[in-house]
């Protein structure tokens, strides 16, 4: 029988990551996550309640983190659950769960990026493509015939 351990969250970063670099070579990166929903109680009031979720992200996307990823930058992230369990200093057993990310993706616009810090470099916007960006072919007259189109 097949089995799936799949996690899809959308939330916003409660720190910045925190970054950590392996003798061995590979990046990891560890940061906290708020997803948020909103109801109406019984008595008509208007409530929020916030999960908090461990993230782990490991060498291409850990990059992507260090370099992007800032506190209250909106991510989503698709992963797995993994659970570690140890020993504490008193000898009890004590489990977390982590969600390891196997994908992200930004959220928001441009406008909110990279703001929180001067040295943060921000992604290139690309420029607005013209008609004749799409066929150079095509001399342009006054009138507009790409816009004739029958339907």
């Amino acid at each position: 029988m097949a089995s799936v351990n799949k996690v899809i969250l959308v939330g916003n970063l409660g720190a910045d990551p925190e970054i950590r670099h392996l003798s061995n070579g590979a990046t990891v990166a560890n940061f906290s996550l708020a997803t948020s929903e909103s109801y109406t109680n019984r008595a008509g009031e208007r409530v929020t309640q916030t999960e908090w979720h461990r993230i782990e992200l490991w060498e291409g996307l850990a990059k992507i983190a260090e370099q992007y990823l800032k506190k209250g930058r909106s991510v989503y992230i698709e992963g797995k659950l993994k659970y570690e369990t140890w020993q504490d200093q008193d000898g009890n057993s004590r489990t977390t769960t982590r969600i390891r990310g196997l994908s992200m993706v930004l959220l928001g616009g441009r406008s909110d990026d990279y703001s929180s810090s001067d040295d943060t470099p921000s992604p290139q916007r690309e420029p607005a493509m013209s008609k004749n960006d799409i066929n150079p072919d095509i001399q342009q007259s006054g009138d507009d015939d790409l816009d004739d189109l029958p339907f």
